[in-house]
Protein backbone atom coordinates (compact mmCIF):
# COMPACT_ATOMS: atom_id res chain seq x y z
CA UNK A 1 0.00 0.00 0.00
CA UNK A 2 2.93 2.25 0.69
CA UNK A 3 3.88 1.47 -2.67
CA UNK A 4 1.11 2.41 -4.37
CA UNK A 5 1.22 5.96 -2.30
CA UNK A 6 4.66 6.22 -3.69
CA UNK A 7 3.77 5.78 -6.82
CA UNK A 8 0.40 7.97 -7.14
CA UNK A 9 1.81 11.16 -8.02
CA UNK A 10 3.75 9.84 -11.06
CA UNK A 11 0.99 7.61 -12.21
CA UNK A 12 -1.36 10.70 -11.82
CA UNK A 13 0.73 12.35 -14.06
CA UNK A 14 0.39 9.91 -16.34
CA UNK A 15 -3.26 9.75 -16.10
CA UNK A 16 -3.66 13.79 -16.75
CA UNK A 17 -1.31 14.03 -19.79
CA UNK A 18 -3.57 11.31 -21.33
CA UNK A 19 -6.54 12.89 -20.61
CA UNK A 20 -7.83 16.52 -20.90
CA UNK A 21 -10.41 15.70 -18.22
CA UNK A 22 -9.40 16.60 -14.21
CA UNK A 23 -9.55 14.23 -11.92
CA UNK A 24 -13.11 15.40 -10.22
CA UNK A 25 -14.90 14.05 -13.95
CA UNK A 26 -12.52 11.28 -14.30
CA UNK A 27 -13.49 10.02 -10.29
CA UNK A 28 -17.36 10.63 -11.30
CA UNK A 29 -17.36 9.12 -14.23
CA UNK A 30 -15.36 6.36 -12.88
CA UNK A 31 -16.85 6.03 -9.63
CA UNK A 32 -21.00 6.70 -10.31
CA UNK A 33 -23.77 4.70 -10.86
CA UNK A 34 -24.90 3.58 -14.31
CA UNK A 35 -27.52 6.85 -14.21
CA UNK A 36 -24.45 8.89 -12.92
CA UNK A 37 -22.14 7.58 -15.67
CA UNK A 38 -24.72 8.57 -18.20
CA UNK A 39 -25.10 11.70 -17.11
CA UNK A 40 -21.64 12.57 -17.00
CA UNK A 41 -21.04 11.35 -20.66
CA UNK A 42 -23.96 13.25 -21.67
CA UNK A 43 -22.07 16.54 -20.23
CA UNK A 44 -18.75 16.11 -21.57
CA UNK A 45 -20.28 15.50 -24.97
CA UNK A 46 -22.15 18.03 -24.93
CA UNK A 47 -18.87 20.29 -24.59
CA UNK A 48 -18.07 19.38 -27.69
CA UNK A 49 -14.11 18.71 -27.18
CA UNK A 50 -12.38 16.24 -29.04
CA UNK A 51 -9.78 15.97 -26.11
CA UNK A 52 -12.55 14.70 -23.57
CA UNK A 53 -11.75 11.52 -26.17
CA UNK A 54 -9.15 9.77 -24.82
CA UNK A 55 -11.02 9.28 -21.26
CA UNK A 56 -14.11 8.08 -23.45
CA UNK A 57 -12.05 5.84 -25.27
CA UNK A 58 -10.70 4.71 -22.05
CA UNK A 59 -13.72 3.82 -20.03
CA UNK A 60 -15.15 2.13 -23.54
CA UNK A 61 -11.89 -0.06 -23.76
CA UNK A 62 -11.54 -1.02 -20.40
CA UNK A 63 -8.29 1.38 -19.96
CA UNK A 64 -10.01 2.97 -16.10
CA UNK A 65 -9.04 1.80 -12.51
CA UNK A 66 -9.08 3.73 -9.70
CA UNK A 67 -6.69 3.46 -6.69
CA UNK A 68 -7.88 5.25 -3.58
CA UNK A 69 -9.91 8.17 -4.22
CA UNK A 70 -7.53 8.32 -7.93
CA UNK A 71 -8.62 7.30 -11.11
CA UNK A 72 -5.93 6.12 -13.96
CA UNK A 73 -5.82 5.88 -17.13
CA UNK A 74 -4.04 2.75 -18.55
CA UNK A 75 -1.79 4.21 -21.40
CA UNK A 76 0.26 1.25 -22.03
CA UNK A 77 2.88 3.21 -20.77
CA UNK A 78 2.95 3.64 -17.12
CA UNK A 79 2.25 0.63 -14.79
CA UNK A 80 -1.03 0.21 -13.26
CA UNK A 81 -0.35 -1.08 -9.37
CA UNK A 82 -2.10 -4.44 -8.87
CA UNK A 83 -3.83 -3.11 -6.21
CA UNK A 84 -6.15 -0.64 -8.50
CA UNK A 85 -9.50 -2.27 -9.29
CA UNK A 86 -10.79 -1.65 -13.18
CA UNK A 87 -13.71 0.50 -13.81
CA UNK A 88 -16.44 -2.05 -15.39
CA UNK A 89 -19.50 -0.62 -17.29
CA UNK A 90 -22.46 -2.29 -18.92
CA UNK A 91 -24.13 -2.35 -22.00
CA UNK A 92 -26.19 0.89 -21.63
CA UNK A 93 -22.84 2.91 -20.83
CA UNK A 94 -21.02 1.21 -23.61
CA UNK A 95 -23.44 2.29 -26.23
CA UNK A 96 -23.65 5.87 -24.89
CA UNK A 97 -19.82 6.03 -24.87
CA UNK A 98 -20.07 4.35 -28.51
CA UNK A 99 -22.12 7.76 -29.56
CA UNK A 100 -20.72 10.52 -27.81
CA UNK A 101 -16.89 9.17 -28.88
CA UNK A 102 -18.58 9.28 -32.72
CA UNK A 103 -20.54 13.09 -31.89
CA UNK A 104 -16.90 14.18 -30.92
CA UNK A 105 -15.08 12.87 -33.64
CA UNK A 106 -17.09 15.54 -35.41
CA UNK A 107 -14.79 17.82 -34.03
CA UNK A 108 -11.95 16.37 -35.59
CA UNK A 109 -9.19 18.15 -37.34
CA UNK A 110 -9.31 15.60 -40.38
CA UNK A 111 -11.72 15.57 -42.85
CA UNK A 112 -12.10 11.75 -42.89
CA UNK A 113 -12.41 11.19 -39.01
CA UNK A 114 -15.20 13.47 -39.30
CA UNK A 115 -16.66 11.98 -42.33
CA UNK A 116 -16.85 8.44 -40.55
CA UNK A 117 -17.93 10.05 -36.86
CA UNK A 118 -20.98 11.61 -39.24
CA UNK A 119 -21.54 8.27 -40.77
CA UNK A 120 -22.10 6.38 -37.49
CA UNK A 121 -24.12 8.89 -35.80
CA UNK A 122 -26.87 8.55 -38.72
CA UNK A 123 -28.44 5.61 -37.37
CA UNK A 124 -28.06 6.99 -33.63
CA UNK A 125 -31.57 8.53 -32.82
CA UNK A 126 -30.33 10.19 -30.15
CA UNK A 127 -32.14 13.85 -30.66
CA UNK A 128 -29.82 15.09 -27.75
CA UNK A 129 -27.09 15.00 -30.47
CA UNK A 130 -29.03 18.26 -32.20
CA UNK A 131 -27.24 20.98 -30.81
CA UNK A 132 -23.67 19.45 -31.23
CA UNK A 133 -24.71 18.66 -35.18
CA UNK A 134 -25.89 22.04 -35.66
CA UNK A 135 -22.63 23.18 -34.46
CA UNK A 136 -20.44 20.78 -36.27
CA UNK A 137 -23.00 22.08 -39.41
CA UNK A 138 -22.05 26.01 -38.38
CA UNK A 139 -18.29 25.05 -38.91
CA UNK A 140 -17.98 22.70 -41.57
CA UNK A 141 -16.18 23.01 -45.00
CA UNK A 142 -15.97 19.78 -46.35
CA UNK A 143 -18.76 19.26 -48.66
CA UNK A 144 -18.99 15.55 -48.56
CA UNK A 145 -19.20 15.96 -44.25
CA UNK A 146 -21.71 18.55 -44.39
CA UNK A 147 -23.88 16.52 -46.65
CA UNK A 148 -23.76 13.46 -43.86
CA UNK A 149 -23.86 15.66 -41.32
CA UNK A 150 -27.32 17.08 -43.39
CA UNK A 151 -28.26 13.53 -43.51
CA UNK A 152 -27.67 13.14 -39.37
CA UNK A 153 -29.90 16.17 -38.63
CA UNK A 154 -32.43 15.23 -40.55
CA UNK A 155 -32.76 11.91 -39.74
CA UNK A 156 -32.79 13.50 -36.03
CA UNK A 157 -35.54 16.16 -36.55
CA UNK A 158 -37.93 13.57 -38.92
CA UNK A 159 -38.24 11.42 -35.59
CA UNK A 160 -39.13 14.24 -33.16
CA UNK A 161 -43.10 14.63 -32.13
CA UNK A 162 -43.31 18.14 -32.92
CA UNK A 163 -45.04 18.64 -36.06
CA UNK A 164 -42.30 21.95 -37.08
CA UNK A 165 -39.45 19.87 -36.60
CA UNK A 166 -40.72 17.39 -39.23
CA UNK A 167 -41.08 20.13 -41.26
CA UNK A 168 -37.58 21.54 -40.78
CA UNK A 169 -36.28 17.58 -41.05
CA UNK A 170 -38.03 17.45 -44.30
CA UNK A 171 -36.04 20.65 -45.39
CA UNK A 172 -32.64 19.46 -44.44
CA UNK A 173 -33.17 15.98 -46.25
CA UNK A 174 -33.37 17.94 -49.25
CA UNK A 175 -30.79 19.55 -48.90
CA UNK A 176 -28.84 16.19 -48.87
CA UNK A 177 -30.82 14.47 -51.34
CA UNK A 178 -29.59 10.24 -51.02
CA UNK A 179 -30.90 7.01 -51.90
CA UNK A 180 -31.27 6.92 -47.73
CA UNK A 181 -32.43 10.42 -46.98
CA UNK A 182 -35.27 9.56 -49.73
CA UNK A 183 -36.07 5.95 -47.89
CA UNK A 184 -36.28 8.11 -44.65
CA UNK A 185 -39.13 10.31 -45.74
CA UNK A 186 -41.22 7.52 -47.79
CA UNK A 187 -40.97 5.40 -44.45
CA UNK A 188 -42.14 8.18 -42.37
CA UNK A 189 -44.93 8.97 -45.19
CA UNK A 190 -46.30 5.63 -44.46
CA UNK A 191 -47.04 6.29 -40.70
CA UNK A 192 -48.01 10.01 -41.38
CA UNK A 193 -51.46 11.35 -40.54
CA UNK A 194 -51.02 15.03 -41.01
CA UNK A 195 -52.31 16.15 -44.31
CA UNK A 196 -49.84 19.04 -44.43
CA UNK A 197 -46.89 16.85 -43.51
CA UNK A 198 -48.02 14.01 -45.87
CA UNK A 199 -47.88 16.70 -48.81
CA UNK A 200 -44.70 17.87 -47.53
CA UNK A 201 -43.31 14.84 -47.41
CA UNK A 202 -44.33 13.63 -51.17
CA UNK A 203 -42.55 17.07 -51.95
CA UNK A 204 -39.70 16.08 -50.53
CA UNK A 205 -39.24 12.92 -52.40
CA UNK A 206 -40.30 13.88 -55.44
CA UNK A 207 -37.30 16.51 -55.34
CA UNK A 208 -35.08 14.39 -54.43
CA UNK A 209 -35.74 12.09 -57.14
CA UNK A 210 -35.36 14.40 -59.34
CA UNK A 211 -31.52 15.72 -57.85
CA UNK A 212 -30.67 11.79 -57.78
CA UNK A 213 -31.66 11.26 -61.79
CA UNK A 214 -30.04 14.71 -62.59
CA UNK A 215 -27.06 13.92 -60.72
CA UNK A 216 -27.33 9.89 -62.35
CA UNK A 217 -27.42 11.74 -65.74
CA UNK A 218 -24.00 13.74 -64.96
CA UNK A 219 -22.76 10.20 -63.58
CA UNK A 220 -23.23 8.92 -66.83
CA UNK A 221 -21.85 11.48 -68.94
CA UNK A 222 -18.55 11.65 -66.67
CA UNK A 223 -18.22 8.10 -67.28
CA UNK A 224 -18.55 8.12 -70.99
CA UNK A 225 -16.27 10.65 -71.09
CA UNK A 226 -13.87 9.07 -68.74
CA UNK A 227 -14.13 5.79 -71.07
CA UNK A 228 -13.96 8.00 -74.19
CA UNK A 229 -10.67 8.95 -73.09
CA UNK A 230 -9.08 5.74 -72.53
CA UNK A 231 -10.43 4.46 -75.88
CA UNK A 232 -9.05 7.95 -77.29
CA UNK A 233 -5.29 6.73 -75.64
CA UNK A 234 -5.51 3.35 -77.00
CA UNK A 235 -6.95 4.30 -80.63
CA UNK A 236 -4.77 7.87 -81.35
CA UNK A 237 -1.36 5.36 -81.84
CA UNK A 238 -3.67 3.10 -83.90
CA UNK A 239 -5.13 5.39 -85.85
CA UNK A 240 -1.81 6.89 -87.41
CA UNK A 241 -0.09 3.42 -88.26
CA UNK A 242 -3.36 2.18 -89.63
CA UNK A 243 -3.51 5.14 -91.27
CA UNK A 244 0.25 5.63 -92.94
CA UNK A 245 0.81 1.62 -94.02
CA UNK A 246 -2.80 0.12 -93.54
CA UNK A 247 -1.45 -2.16 -91.11
CA UNK A 248 -4.06 -4.63 -89.03
CA UNK A 249 -1.55 -4.75 -86.20
CA UNK A 250 -2.81 -7.24 -83.41
CA UNK A 251 -0.04 -6.26 -81.23
CA UNK A 252 -1.04 -2.49 -80.36
CA UNK A 253 -2.81 -3.74 -77.45
CA UNK A 254 0.38 -5.04 -75.87
CA UNK A 255 1.92 -1.73 -76.62
CA UNK A 256 -0.34 -0.17 -74.27
CA UNK A 257 0.52 -3.47 -71.42
CA UNK A 258 4.06 -2.22 -71.69
CA UNK A 259 3.12 1.50 -71.17
CA UNK A 260 1.18 0.06 -68.12
CA UNK A 261 4.72 -2.08 -66.81
CA UNK A 262 7.37 0.76 -67.51
CA UNK A 263 4.76 3.17 -65.18
CA UNK A 264 4.90 -0.25 -62.30
CA UNK A 265 8.25 -0.26 -63.02
CA UNK A 266 9.02 3.38 -62.04
CA UNK A 267 6.50 3.49 -59.09
CA UNK A 268 8.71 0.75 -57.64
CA UNK A 269 11.90 2.35 -58.32
CA UNK A 270 10.28 5.55 -56.99
CA UNK A 271 8.56 3.78 -53.54
CA UNK A 272 12.14 2.42 -53.21
CA UNK A 273 14.73 5.05 -53.44
CA UNK A 274 12.49 7.97 -53.61
CA UNK A 275 9.59 7.51 -50.94
CA UNK A 276 9.75 11.63 -50.60
CA UNK A 277 9.27 12.36 -54.20
CA UNK A 278 6.70 9.09 -54.80
CA UNK A 279 3.61 11.78 -55.87
CA UNK A 280 5.75 12.97 -58.84
CA UNK A 281 6.41 9.52 -60.08
CA UNK A 282 3.85 9.70 -62.80
CA UNK A 283 6.32 12.51 -64.51
CA UNK A 284 8.74 10.50 -64.87
CA UNK A 285 6.69 7.60 -65.45
CA UNK A 286 4.68 8.55 -68.59
CA UNK A 287 8.14 9.65 -70.53
CA UNK A 288 8.98 6.64 -70.06
CA UNK A 289 6.06 4.82 -70.92
CA UNK A 290 6.55 6.56 -73.59
CA UNK A 291 9.71 5.60 -74.55
CA UNK A 292 9.61 1.99 -73.76
CA UNK A 293 6.43 1.46 -76.22
CA UNK A 294 7.73 3.44 -78.83
CA UNK A 295 11.10 1.24 -78.72
CA UNK A 296 8.68 -1.86 -78.85
CA UNK A 297 6.84 -0.48 -81.46
CA UNK A 298 9.40 0.50 -83.75
CA UNK A 299 11.30 -3.13 -82.72
CA UNK A 300 7.53 -4.93 -83.84
CA UNK A 301 8.07 -2.86 -87.69
CA UNK A 302 11.12 -3.86 -88.34
CA UNK A 303 11.16 -7.59 -87.62
CA UNK A 304 7.45 -8.60 -87.95
CA UNK A 305 5.61 -5.76 -90.38
CA UNK A 306 8.06 -4.56 -92.93
CA UNK A 307 8.81 -8.04 -94.32
CA UNK A 308 5.11 -8.66 -94.85
CA UNK A 309 4.06 -5.44 -96.43
CA UNK A 310 1.17 -6.25 -98.92
CA UNK A 311 0.16 -9.36 -97.17
CA UNK A 312 -2.49 -8.33 -94.95
CA UNK A 313 -3.46 -11.51 -94.01
CA UNK A 314 -0.38 -13.18 -92.84
CA UNK A 315 1.00 -8.89 -91.17
CA UNK A 316 -2.44 -10.11 -89.15
CA UNK A 317 -1.15 -13.04 -88.24
CA UNK A 318 2.49 -12.19 -87.40
CA UNK A 319 1.15 -9.65 -85.40
CA UNK A 320 -1.08 -11.15 -83.23
CA UNK A 321 1.55 -14.04 -82.67
CA UNK A 322 4.12 -11.12 -81.48
CA UNK A 323 1.49 -9.96 -79.48
CA UNK A 324 1.42 -13.77 -77.90
CA UNK A 325 5.22 -13.52 -77.55
CA UNK A 326 5.15 -10.25 -75.95
CA UNK A 327 2.68 -11.65 -73.16
CA UNK A 328 4.83 -14.46 -72.34
CA UNK A 329 7.91 -11.93 -72.21
CA UNK A 330 5.83 -9.73 -69.50
CA UNK A 331 4.84 -13.38 -67.46
CA UNK A 332 8.03 -14.48 -67.48
CA UNK A 333 9.74 -10.69 -66.31
CA UNK A 334 6.81 -9.85 -63.83
CA UNK A 335 4.76 -13.24 -63.11
CA UNK A 336 0.85 -13.98 -64.22
CA UNK A 337 -0.63 -12.39 -61.81
CA UNK A 338 -1.95 -8.69 -62.04
CA UNK A 339 0.51 -6.03 -59.95
CA UNK A 340 -1.36 -2.95 -58.68
CA UNK A 341 -0.32 0.87 -59.60
CA UNK A 342 -0.96 3.54 -56.91
CA UNK A 343 -2.40 6.43 -57.33
CA UNK A 344 -0.35 9.56 -56.05
CA UNK A 345 -1.64 11.17 -53.40
CA UNK A 346 -3.41 14.31 -55.94
CA UNK A 347 -4.97 11.58 -57.67
CA UNK A 348 -6.85 10.06 -54.49
CA UNK A 349 -10.22 10.39 -53.48
CA UNK A 350 -12.80 13.10 -55.46
CA UNK A 351 -15.03 15.96 -55.55
CA UNK A 352 -18.51 15.82 -54.91
CA UNK A 353 -19.94 17.82 -57.30
CA UNK A 354 -23.22 17.92 -56.40
CA UNK A 355 -25.17 15.82 -53.74
CA UNK A 356 -25.21 11.97 -54.40
CA UNK A 357 -22.08 12.51 -57.32
CA UNK A 358 -18.96 12.23 -56.33
CA UNK A 359 -16.22 12.99 -59.60
CA UNK A 360 -12.84 10.66 -58.82
CA UNK A 361 -9.82 12.34 -59.33
CA UNK A 362 -8.40 9.92 -60.88
CA UNK A 363 -10.55 9.83 -64.02
CA UNK A 364 -10.19 13.32 -64.07
CA UNK A 365 -7.00 13.18 -64.75
CA UNK A 366 -6.68 10.56 -67.37
CA UNK A 367 -9.85 13.16 -69.16
CA UNK A 368 -7.16 16.26 -68.60
CA UNK A 369 -4.24 13.46 -69.56
CA UNK A 370 -5.78 12.40 -72.93
CA UNK A 371 -7.06 16.37 -74.05
CA UNK A 372 -3.20 17.07 -73.28
CA UNK A 373 -1.50 14.16 -75.74
CA UNK A 374 -4.15 14.90 -78.36
CA UNK A 375 -3.19 18.73 -78.53
CA UNK A 376 0.59 17.25 -78.84
CA UNK A 377 -0.30 14.85 -81.38
CA UNK A 378 -1.90 17.49 -83.56
CA UNK A 379 0.77 20.04 -82.90
CA UNK A 380 3.01 17.28 -84.21
CA UNK A 381 1.59 16.09 -87.07
CA UNK A 382 0.46 19.90 -88.45
CA UNK A 383 3.23 22.30 -87.34
CA UNK A 384 6.28 19.89 -87.75
CA UNK A 385 8.53 18.53 -90.89
CA UNK A 386 7.77 14.96 -89.25
CA UNK A 387 3.90 15.39 -89.21
CA UNK A 388 4.47 16.93 -92.40
CA UNK A 389 6.38 13.83 -93.83
CA UNK A 390 3.92 11.71 -92.40
CA UNK A 391 1.00 13.24 -93.71
CA UNK A 392 2.50 13.19 -97.29
CA UNK A 393 3.13 9.65 -96.94
CA UNK A 394 -0.20 9.28 -95.70
CA UNK A 395 -1.82 11.21 -99.02
CA UNK A 396 0.19 9.64 -101.67
CA UNK A 397 3.26 7.39 -100.71
CA UNK A 398 4.31 7.44 -104.60
CA UNK A 399 4.75 11.00 -104.95
CA UNK A 400 6.22 11.27 -101.40
CA UNK A 401 8.56 8.75 -102.50
CA UNK A 402 9.43 10.23 -105.91
CA UNK A 403 10.44 13.67 -103.94
CA UNK A 404 12.50 12.15 -102.10
CA UNK A 405 10.56 11.09 -98.76
CA UNK A 406 11.98 8.18 -97.24
CA UNK A 407 9.25 6.06 -96.82
CA UNK A 408 10.65 2.89 -95.10
CA UNK A 409 11.89 5.66 -92.13
CA UNK A 410 8.64 7.58 -92.29
CA UNK A 411 7.03 3.97 -91.74
CA UNK A 412 9.54 3.01 -88.81
CA UNK A 413 9.14 6.74 -86.98
CA UNK A 414 5.27 6.52 -87.40
CA UNK A 415 5.38 3.33 -85.73
CA UNK A 416 7.54 4.15 -83.20
CA UNK A 417 5.01 6.93 -82.40
CA UNK A 418 2.13 5.12 -83.01
CA UNK A 419 3.60 2.90 -79.79
CA UNK A 420 4.29 5.92 -77.86
CA UNK A 421 0.71 7.22 -77.73
CA UNK A 422 -0.28 3.41 -77.17
CA UNK A 423 2.49 3.64 -74.21
CA UNK A 424 0.97 6.39 -72.89
CA UNK A 425 -2.54 5.32 -72.54
CA UNK A 426 -1.29 2.31 -70.84
CA UNK A 427 0.30 4.80 -67.92
CA UNK A 428 -3.21 6.59 -67.69
CA UNK A 429 -5.36 3.07 -67.39
CA UNK A 430 -2.18 1.90 -64.71
CA UNK A 431 -3.94 4.46 -62.57
CA UNK A 432 -7.99 3.31 -62.84
CA UNK A 433 -7.08 -0.54 -62.46
CA UNK A 434 -4.81 -3.75 -61.70
CA UNK A 435 -2.18 -4.20 -64.26
CA UNK A 436 -1.37 -7.43 -65.92
CA UNK A 437 -0.61 -9.49 -69.18
CA UNK A 438 -3.09 -9.39 -70.54
CA UNK A 439 -4.39 -6.03 -70.27
CA UNK A 440 -4.08 -4.99 -73.61
CA UNK A 441 -6.22 -7.52 -74.88
CA UNK A 442 -9.36 -5.89 -73.77
CA UNK A 443 -8.67 -3.22 -75.92
CA UNK A 444 -7.51 -3.89 -79.43
CA UNK A 445 -11.22 -4.79 -80.96
CA UNK A 446 -12.26 -1.33 -79.05
CA UNK A 447 -9.25 0.51 -80.46
CA UNK A 448 -10.41 -0.71 -84.22
CA UNK A 449 -13.73 0.02 -83.88
CA UNK A 450 -13.01 3.73 -82.63
CA UNK A 451 -10.28 3.72 -86.22
CA UNK A 452 -12.42 2.47 -88.37
CA UNK A 453 -16.02 4.43 -86.84
CA UNK A 454 -13.76 7.65 -87.16
CA UNK A 455 -12.31 7.06 -90.71
CA UNK A 456 -8.79 5.75 -91.35
CA UNK A 457 -6.10 8.04 -90.30
CA UNK A 458 -8.23 11.32 -89.13
CA UNK A 459 -7.49 12.73 -85.98
CA UNK A 460 -10.70 14.47 -85.35
CA UNK A 461 -13.20 11.43 -86.61
CA UNK A 462 -10.63 9.48 -83.86
CA UNK A 463 -11.74 11.68 -81.25
CA UNK A 464 -15.25 12.18 -82.17
CA UNK A 465 -15.88 8.30 -82.50
CA UNK A 466 -14.01 7.65 -79.05
CA UNK A 467 -16.34 10.15 -77.27
CA UNK A 468 -19.07 8.87 -78.51
CA UNK A 469 -18.42 5.14 -78.03
CA UNK A 470 -17.58 6.03 -74.22
CA UNK A 471 -20.94 7.86 -74.20
CA UNK A 472 -22.96 4.97 -75.90
CA UNK A 473 -21.68 2.22 -73.70
CA UNK A 474 -22.14 4.09 -70.59
CA UNK A 475 -25.83 4.81 -71.68
CA UNK A 476 -26.51 0.89 -72.44
CA UNK A 477 -24.59 -0.76 -69.33
CA UNK A 478 -27.22 -0.01 -66.99
CA UNK A 479 -29.82 -1.55 -69.34
CA UNK A 480 -27.95 -4.50 -70.66
CA UNK A 481 -25.20 -5.25 -69.11
CA UNK A 482 -21.23 -4.49 -70.53
CA UNK A 483 -21.21 -7.41 -72.61
CA UNK A 484 -24.67 -6.71 -74.41
CA UNK A 485 -23.57 -3.06 -74.63
CA UNK A 486 -20.68 -3.68 -76.77
CA UNK A 487 -22.04 -6.33 -78.66
CA UNK A 488 -24.83 -3.50 -79.47
CA UNK A 489 -22.61 -0.85 -80.00
CA UNK A 490 -20.85 -3.75 -82.62
CA UNK A 491 -23.66 -4.61 -84.61
CA UNK A 492 -24.30 -0.37 -85.12
CA UNK A 493 -20.64 -0.16 -86.15
CA UNK A 494 -21.54 -2.91 -88.72
CA UNK A 495 -24.73 -1.29 -89.89
CA UNK A 496 -22.78 2.37 -90.16
CA UNK A 497 -20.21 0.91 -91.97
CA UNK A 498 -22.21 -1.00 -94.34
CA UNK A 499 -23.95 2.74 -94.44
CA UNK A 500 -20.81 4.43 -95.17
CA UNK A 501 -17.48 3.02 -95.23
CA UNK A 502 -15.17 5.69 -95.13
CA UNK A 503 -16.60 6.36 -91.49
CA UNK A 504 -17.50 10.07 -90.04
CA UNK A 505 -14.65 11.35 -92.46
CA UNK A 506 -13.58 10.04 -95.62
CA UNK A 507 -10.36 8.55 -95.43
CA UNK A 508 -7.03 9.63 -97.10
CA UNK A 509 -3.55 7.69 -97.52
CA UNK A 510 -3.07 4.55 -99.11
CA UNK A 511 -6.60 3.14 -98.77
CA UNK A 512 -8.48 6.42 -100.49
CA UNK A 513 -5.72 5.51 -103.41
CA UNK A 514 -6.32 1.64 -103.65
CA UNK A 515 -10.35 2.81 -103.41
Amino acid sequence: MRLASALAPCLLLASTAASALGQDELRNLATADVAGKLEQISVIVARGDEADAPALRALLEGRLWTIGDQVLIDDGVAQIPAEAEKVSINNRVRRSLERGLAALGLFAKDAPRRLEAARTLQESGDADLLPLVARALSSEKDAQVKEALLSVQGALLLASPQIPERLAAIEVLQRAPSTRNRRLLLERLTGENDPKLREALGSGIQRIDRSLARAEVIGWIFGGLSLGSVLLLAALGLSITFGLMGVINMAHGELLMIGAYATYVVQTLFRAHLPGAFSFYLLAAAPIAFLAAGLAGMLLEIAVVRPLYGRPLETLLATWGASLLFIQIVRGIFGAQNVEVANPSWMSGGVNAMPGLVLPYNRMAIIAFALLVLCIVWLLLERTRLGLLVRAVMQNRGMAAGLGVGTPWIDRLAFALGGGIAGLGGCALSQIGNVGPELGQGFIVDSFMVVVLGGVGQLAGTVIAAAGLGQVNKLLEPFAGAVLAKIAVLAFIIVFIQRRPQGLFAPRGRAAEEA
